[in-house]
């Protein structure tokens, strides 16, 4: 690695760390410059902004997060168990530790500077990836009867985040396999005595 290269992992490094301990807006130039070891010219040489520095850990910790594969409906399996699949991979990301660190990172910014709220929302991670083309093929096929399908796929996706993201993020209960098995479960269940198509018609 290039020496350029490795002072530019350790801003982002120091970066990382003192962005989730303080908050983007708590965290100095000369605070960076300390913790990766490198002089503040070095930090402005490879970031000239805070801004751009911030929006440089999140696209390298969206890169880093495992999101798992994108599921494509399939008309010979079961729609519960294809929904299933969706589901455990959603709430395996939602809850795991890199997923959460910058989370708390990107609302810790975005409590202070509202206006980066959009571009957070438009971010595709996890199902919000493929889920709305998965749910569209599923009525084309008339296993699902869904007139709005963005809405739907936003009712599936935010059950599973109000039950297993935001309580572990702010720390309100400690989840148990247990505990999320049933909010997949009960979130299954509610999609689908919502939207399956009874008449097998779309």
């Amino acid at each position: 690695m290039k020496l350029t290269d490795q002072k530019r992992m350790q801003i982002l490094d120091a970066a990382e760390e003192l962005f989730h301990s303080m908050g983007v807006e708590n965290t100095s130039m000369d605070q960076l410059a300390l913790q990766a070891q490198v002089s503040k010219r070095t930090v402005y040489n490879h970031f000239a902004t805070k801004d751009v520095l911030f929006q440089a850990i999140l696209q390298r910790m969206f890169e880093k997060l495992s999101q798992g594969g994108e599921l494509r409906f399939d008309a010979s399996s079961p729609i519960e168990q294809q929904l299933r699949q969706i589901a455990e991979d959603e709430v395996a990301l939602l809850s795991s530790e890199a997923f959460l660190r910058v989370a708390k990172i990107a609302i810790m910014q975005v409590m202070q500077r509202p206006e980066l709220a959009q571009g957070m929302n438009d971010s595709a991670l996890g199902c919000k990836r493929y889920l709305e083309t998965f749910l569209t093929d599923a009525c084309t096929a008339g296993v699902l009867k869904i007139t709005d399908i963005p809405f739907a796929s936003k009712q599936f996706i935010f059950q599973l985040k109000s039950f297993v993201f935001y309580p572990t993020l702010f720390g309100l209960e400690k989840q148990t396999e247990t505990m999320r098995k049933k909010i997949i479960d009960e979130a299954i269940a509610m999609f689908l005595a919502r939207y399956q198509n009874k008449d097998e018609k779309c």
